[in-house]
């Protein structure tokens, strides 16, 4: 109980920091760079909690060892890219729609706090492994990294190629797809869920693994449905080269594109 009680403590006072340093900025995309880092602290302390209560076992260790290392790349990849930029346009599309109707507290509760949400029930997987004794199975711990792996692989891969195709002057105003671009129209995102769907299957040995299921689910939803591929194509779908790349690259997963 006091480990929860912990958890939730954190992650509001992440956020309130977060909110903070976004209003001082007048920039709300902040949240966007301390996502990844919010699960590297929930990490860090279940770890630290486990260590003085002694009851670390090789699955906090694994679960929370694979967390880390996504999370710390994602902030340090969203951090270089955002750092000094201006505010993201879903952001600023929001500043609009609430006009001078209390938009600090707007922001706090709809950016930060939802924000908050989200990575409670996500993180799912952390605490419940802490929570949950479990017989250790090997095999599930392997099934479970061997997709997290192919997952992160998807995701660090398909965002370096992009920063890298971007950052060529003679490609301003193109379209990005070779690389994993090729195959996937979203290579990121389908890497972000299986990164999910990896750590759910190294707790499924856990009598309570069933309610980690809602952490991939999520995901999966917000970012087939919600704020991730329907936003960006929104976006770009009036253009005539994305319109024929949508035709012969598949949106989500990778697949050989069609001739």
């Amino acid at each position: 109980m006091y480990y929860l009680i912990g958890v939730v403590a954190l992650v509001f006072i992440y956020f309130c920091i977060l909110f903070v340093i976004a209003q001082k900025n007048n920039n709300n995309s902040i949240v966007d760079i301390g996502w990844g880092l919010g699960f590297v602290l929930i990490s860090i302390y279940t770890v630290i909690y486990s260590l003085i209560a002694k009851t670390t076992t090789i699955y906090i260790l694994a679960i929370t060892t694979a967390v880390i290392l996504w999370g710390l790349r994602l902030f340090l990849y969203i951090g270089i890219r955002n750092i000094g930029k201006p505010e993201d346009y879903r952001y600023v599309d929001m500043r609009k729609k609430w006009g001078d109707k209390n938009p600090r507290l707007q922001a706090f509760l709809r950016v930060f706090m939802a924000q908050a949400g989200f990575m409670l029930i996500v993180s799912a997987p952390i605490y419940i492994i802490y929570l949950n004794n479990i017989e250790y199975s090997i095999w599930w711990l392997i099934a479970g990294g061997i997709i997290f792996l192919i997952g992160l692989f998807f995701e660090s891969v398909g965002d370096y190629q992009l920063k890298e195709f971007i950052k060529k002057p003679e490609n301003k105003g193109k379209l990005m797809t070779s690389g994993l671009w090729k195959y996937t129209r979203h290579p990121n995102y389908f890497g972000e869920t299986l990164i999910w769907w990896g750590l759910w299957v190294m707790i499924i040995p856990s009598s309570w693994g069933f309610i980690a299921t809602v952490s991939p689910l999520i995901i999966t939803f917000l970012l087939l449905f919600v704020s991730g591929i329907p936003m960006l194509e929104k976006k770009m779908k009036e253009r005539e080269d994305f319109q024929a790349y949508m035709k012969k690259t598949s949106v989500f997963f990778p697949w050989f594109p069609k001739k």
